[in-house]
């Protein structure tokens, strides 16, 4: 069975990675470089702390890989299970926490509803008295993207598959239908054909999916972050942080720093993928910093922005990914709003299901098919992730 995969970042490499354990004849094209997109500019952030079951128990798949990962690769992505830490504002807010702590543990997970004061035991500084609820797993952590694309990429070469870098998938053509069809895949050096093709290509996906012929409803969104130094300093401890009404969040970093960011302005504009400022606006780094200072006192106005940088969630209106055969021999597996790093290792496997039996069984992904959007907005199923920053 010949596959090609359009996009090289970690979601495609670990498609090919699962395609090419049962078999398959695989070949990555990308446009840039191996991880030179989403990728490269992620969070590496690890959670199960989610507000619907299939995305639970995609990190629920997808953890025991990133613990096995420097054993089954050979590369360390410095996986640190220090938790994640979710801080509500709002009743409201508070009152999803305890639905959603209910939900991830009938999954399987291990989350805790807790007290703001006793948060403090994972994150000393934080300022509880502004809190009304908090979750913590120790099941979270955090991985460094960079290091997973490279033992994804040496694992898929040893493997046997075939990675273009440089190389633009420019046309999609199906010839034939069912069983007998094929796809030609254009691109600038020479034209392949497929038996299946897997559009993972992150916030260019849409651009993808209409080569093929088909109306993705993804959509890329600017997001920032930032490196700094704390005013006080951070320990490697404190979990990965998100005050959830704020839309901010915060994590340790190496050498003494600290990754912050967030969303906060009231419009989130599309992205051109091709043209989008891949820098930091020094004025969302300032907003950043204050709002992780209103969160815990490790900020404050003697914080330093050592670095920064700009990247793209491919986003749902849902905040779900899309993964399916939407064509026959066209398969998705993209829009997943910012959390395709972590998922990667079980959108692999389920992918690999999908086109070598039909149907994905790793995870029940039913959920997730495109047609979820055709449907009346009143009759859509009430599929939405709420815990998003």
């Amino acid at each position: 069975m010949n596959v090609v995969i359009v996009g090289g970042g970690v979601v495609g490499l670990a498609c090919a990675n699962a395609l090419a354990g049962r078999g398959a004849s695989v070949t990555v094209c990308e446009a840039g470089t191996l991880g030179g997109g989403s990728t490269g500019r992620a969070a590496g952030g690890i959670r199960t702390q989610f507000s619907t079951r299939v995305n639970v128990e995609l990190s629920l798949a997808s953890v025991p890989v990133w613990e096995s990962f420097e054993d089954d690769f050979g590369v360390d992505i410095d996986y640190r299970r220090t938790g994640y830490l979710f801080l509500a504002r709002e009743a409201e807010t508070a009152a999803s926490f305890r639905e959603n702590v209910a939900l991830q543990n009938d999954a399987g997970g291990d989350s805790r509803l807790l007290d703001p004061e006793a948060a403090r035991e994972f994150c000393p500084e934080l300022r509880a008295e502004e809190f009304v609820a908090a979750t913590y797993s120790p099941l979270d952590g955090t991985a460094d993207p960079h290091s997973a694309v490279q033992g994804y990429s040496r694992a898929v070469e040893e493997a046997g598959v075939e990675v273009r870098t440089k190389t633009p998938v420019t046309d999609l053509e199906r010839v034939g239908d069912g069983e007998s069809g094929e796809w030609r895949v254009e691109t600038p050096a020479a034209t392949l054909s497929a038996e299946y093709v897997v559009n993972a290509a992150g916030a260019w996906s849409r651009r993808v999916g209409r080569l093929a012929g088909v109306e993705l409803p993804i959509s890329p969104r600017r997001r920032q972050m930032a490196v700094v130094e704390p005013e006080r300093t951070l320990p490697q401890s404190v979990p990965f942080t998100i005050d959830l009404d704020a839309g901010a969040y915060f994590r340790p970093e190496r050498e003494e720093t600290a990754v912050v960011g967030g969303h906060f302005a009231d419009e989130d504009a599309e992205a051109d993928p091709e043209t989008f400022d891949e820098s930091m606006d020094l004025g969302w780094a300032a907003e950043a910093i204050e709002r992780a200072d209103d969160c815990a006192a490790y900020f404050g106005p003697e914080t330093r922005i050592r670095n920064g940088w700009a990247g793209l969630y491919a986003v749902t209106p849902d905040h779900h990914a899309i993964l399916d055969e939407v064509r026959s021999g066209f398969v998705v597996a993209a829009g997943f709003s910012g959390h395709g790093f972590q998922h990667a290792p079980a959108t692999g496997e389920c992918v690999a299901e999908l086109v070598a039996e039909g149907e994905a069984s790793h995870v029940d992904i039913s959920a997730l098919s495109a047609d979820r959007f055709d449907a009346a907005e009143g009759e859509r199923p009430t599929l939405r992730e709420r815990n998003v920053a």
